[in-house]
């Protein structure tokens, strides 16, 4: 039994050593990740996404403003909405409960991701 406490103990011990270990090396890459030194450029770069809906797009105030395109993507987006009744039967002026609203009108939503350069 005395020998089972000592075995325990003896890896418990190698254990805490090895995990102390590794916390220790880590430290020292972070020492060392700091000491290298990194090029910091003057010019920086404003990023924006900008989303137009249903036909409208106004997209040539940005490109005005200096802006450039960097990524253009579009897809399918609802414009308007209409009630219409449940059934046949239905009155949507009297009953509120039969009225189902569904898409009326499918559009497309153009997304842009503008850039800007500002030294």
């Amino acid at each position: 039994m005395k020998n089972f406490l000592k075995l325990t103990n003896f890896f418990l011990l190698l254990i805490i050593i090895t995990a102390c270990k590794k916390t220790f090396n880590q430290k020292e890459l972070i020492k060392d990740s700091k000491q290298q030194t990194s090029e910091q450029l003057d010019i920086t770069n404003k990023k924006m996404e900008v989303r137009f809906s249903c036909e409208k797009d106004g997209i040539s105030e940005f490109l005005n403003n200096d802006w450039v395109i960097v990524e253009k993507y579009t897809q399918e987006k609802i414009c308007t909405w209409k009630s219409v009744p449940a059934n046949k039967d239905c009155d949507i002026d009297k009953d509120k409960g039969c009225k189902i609203t569904i898409p009326d009108k499918i559009g497309k939503e153009k997304i842009y991701l503008l850039e800007k350069k500002i030294n």
